[in-house]
């Protein structure tokens, strides 16, 4: 058996092995704005066992180099060594004979002045490791090691174990010692979309998997490997730095605010969708999570050119127009484009369609650059995410937390909302400072110092829309009494959540408001399907909606409601200075999504336009479905258009694109401003436009799949 001395010592002897997390970087200036913070286009072909054997290492340079991208990925692995290794149980591919392909392709791409990533990936590893290191591996229940759910001969690791601290930094030595890379990057760690289970020696001690107090120790876990890691890229480079595979959207593995603070670099490995049903926007969302955690740092996307989805083909390229839309989003969310592909049979795969497709977009991206450098946001609605509630909250039989904030965000998308998304760990009121209004959708679990945060805000004049059981847990996922926000908003429970067997439930308009705008010739409007009841509040206005209970829809001679009145608040809007509030109590935005109802839709949008003001910084009309950014950039402000008017909006990949008419833009422009001129990236032409009091508007006369309004400011 090999032992710590002997796994850190092999090979390495030139190599300093000092591996505290805290350990000093060489002494060194760093340069005003670090490299990572300027790149605009990463590539990475994903290297196979095979891909020694067939892979002209020049021709993947120089494709790369035509892409002007400024960061290419290089397999180191950990699986499979495509170097030389020396370091115990890290085996070598079949195919690598003598050759070093790692430095290979590290010198051709540094040969073209690209940036060199070490990829390594810490998740799996064979058989001799494990009877050489039982306690390196996960185990199940029963205590037996877990093979890898495709490749059998392949074992899975666990985080917890000297295998992240002895076995992952000795290849990063290895390759500190052996050649000059720009940072150290693991695929597969930390898990994207849901924490780990393990029955090792090491979990077993643990609080149990799932729980938040086992978050707590997950999330110690990732940062004190995130530091380790790091000190070692910096061992040999102080400009060098670490980063991981992150993504998963809001249903996240790690904290990302605590990540927010260490990650030079949020990798989101968010590659695209299938056959399933995942709205065109999943990736844009993946923009807004990380625009709310990285205070303007690095962040990209990976675009596979593959094909995504179940069943995959990895090494079949998929719709370039599906490919296209989600590399739209990358930018217009403020993320970086990345484009992947795996396997280089006959050179560069056997599918070649991928290559131009790529070479094409990021050609043209290369001709914007300072339009895609963004500095801030401009909006002034942000929605919380709830973090910890997608990770430990139980919604009702039947209900995912997917469909809160996929109605939520198709409620938003419908009312052209410009939006940020702000984590739940960010509520300070430096924060929320730029927020005119904030939304909780079905945010459960909220601590008592974030409760007093939202309190804090509203006090402020900030105002609020919340639904369902948002602050009914506390951070703990302990379920209280009451609402965390009951003093806010000035309601109180008034029982369990209520859910219905046939008709959902009705709600009946009492009387008019704003939120009820463009519904006539009707008394009863849609209402959740669940809902935890509130009980009748009169700030003497008295209710605007009342609850009419669910009843059977089954048979029809019996479908009507045996109580067709009460006092039950279905919503709940309060005036509190300048702060307007609103509280529906049941999950209205996961029923909008469910049953796609226009009705809910409607009451949502309008609910959204009363809390966030008539006067927003940026407004589009048009018709079609579009996502709209609005950003200060290095050269003014764009505003981005993505089309998502397309059969596939919903579900599979895009086929074609159906343009969309004139789209008016009006954009409120800070005092200082002086626009010179508005030009569309895409169309490539000028556009008229007039600036009148402080206001800028300009029409774009037709959106395909993507226009960028860069607006040139002096």
């Amino acid at each position: 058996m090999i032992d710590r001395r002997t796994i850190l010592k092999a090979g390495l002897a030139a190599v300093p092995l000092a591996s505290s997390p805290n350990a000093p970087a060489q002494a060194s200036a760093p340069p005003e704005l670090p490299w990572q913070r300027k790149i605009r286009r990463v590539g990475q072909l994903n290297m196979t066992e095979h891909d020694p054997a067939v892979m002209n290492v020049e021709e993947w340079a120089d494709y790369w180099a035509s892409l002007k991208v400024d960061a290419v990925l290089v397999s180191v692995t950990g699986i499979l060594a495509f170097y030389q290794t020396k370091v115990p149980f890290h085996r070598k591919g079949k195919f690598l004979g003598n050759r070093d392909f790692f430095g290979e392709c590290c010198a051709a791409a540094k040969k073209r002045g690209i940036h060199v990533i070490a990829r390594m990936s810490p998740d799996l590893n064979w058989e001799d490791a494990v009877q050489a290191h039982p306690e390196w591996f996960a185990r199940n229940a029963q205590g037996a090691v877990e093979r890898h759910s495709e490749d059998p001969r392949l074992f899975r690791t666990c985080m917890f174990t000297t295998y992240m601290t002895d076995y992952i930094p000795a290849i990063m030595r290895e390759m500190n010692s052996l050649y000059d890379v720009d940072g150290h990057f693991t695929n597969a760690w930390p898990p994207l979309g849901n924490l780990p289970v393990c029955y090792c020696e090491q979990c077993r001690n643990l609080p149990r998997a799932g729980t938040p107090a086992y978050w707590d120790k997950f999330n110690e876990r990732v940062v004190y490997l995130w530091k380790l890691y790091d000190s070692i890229a910096k061992q040999k480079n102080p400009a060098g730095f670490y980063f991981a595979n992150l993504g998963g959207g809001i249903h996240s593995g790690p904290n990302l605010k605590q990540l927010g603070e260490l990650c030079e670099w949020f990798q989101c490995d968010n590659q695209g969708r299938g056959g399933d049903e995942t709205p065109i926007w999943g990736c844009a969302l993946q923009g807004r999570v990380c625009n709310a955690v990285q205070q303007g740092k690095m962040s990209t996307n990976v675009t596979a050119a593959w094909s995504t989805g179940a069943p995959r083909w990895r090494n079949i390229h998929k719709s370039t127009e599906e490919a296209q839309m989600w590399m739209n989003e990358t930018l217009a969310s403020g993320m970086v484009p990345y484009y992947h592909w795996v396997g280089a049979e006959n050179g560069m795969g056997d599918d070649r369609r991928w290559m131009e497709p790529g070479r094409q977009y990021f050609e043209w991206t290369a001709q914007h650059d300072r339009h895609f450098t963004n500095r801030r946001s401009i909006a002034n609605l942000g929605v919380v995410m709830g973090q910890r509630t997608h990770l430990f909250y139980t919604p009702p039989r039947g209900a995912t937390m997917p469909q809160f904030i996929d109605g939520m965000y198709y409620a938003l998308l419908e009312g052209r909302f410009l939006f940020d998304f702000v984590h739940e760990d960010s509520l300070a009121p430096e924060d929320l400072k730029k927020y005119s209004a904030l939304i909780l959708p079905n945010t459960a679990l909220l601590s008592d110092e974030q409760c007093r945060q939202l309190r804090a805000y509203v006090d402020s004049g900030g105002s609020l829309l919340a639904t369902f059981e948002t602050s009914m847990y506390n951070e703990r996922n302990e379920r209280r009494a009451d609402f965390g926000l009951a003093e806010v908003f000035g309601i109180r429970k008034a029982g369990d959540v209520v859910g219905t067997t046939g008709n959902a439930f009705y709600a009946r308009i009492e009387k008019p408001h704003a939120i009820l705008d463009g519904f006539t010739n009707t008394t009863w409007l849609p209402g959740a399907e669940y809902r935890l009841p509130i009980a009748p509040v009169d700030h003497g206005a008295g209710p605007v909606l009342t609850v009419i209970p669910g009843f059977v829809a089954y048979p029809p001679e019996l479908s009507y409601p045996p109580q067709p009145r009460t006092d039950e608040p279905a919503v709940f809007l309060r005036e509190k200075g300048r702060s307007r509030l609103v509280w529906f109590p049941g999950d209205i935005e996961r029923t909008m999504w469910r049953s796609g109802h226009t009705d809910l839709s409607r009451l949502l949008r309008n609910s959204i336009r009363w809390v966030a003001g008539a006067d927003p910084p940026v407004s589009v009309e048009g018709d079609g479905v579009i996502e709209a950014f609005a950003w200060e950039t290095q050269a003014g402000f764009a505003v981005h258009l993505l089309n998502y008017t397309n059969p596939a909006m919903h579900r599979g990949w895009i086929r074609a694109f159906y343009p969309i008419g004139a789209q008016k833009v009006r954009m409120k422009l800070p005092a200082a401003a002086r626009v010179t001129r508005v030009e569309l990236l895409r169309a490539e032409t000028n556009l008229a436009f007039r600036v009148t009091g402080g206001v800028l508007e300009f029409t774009v006369p037709k959106v395909l799949d993507y226009e960028v309004a860069a607006v040139y400011s002096a």
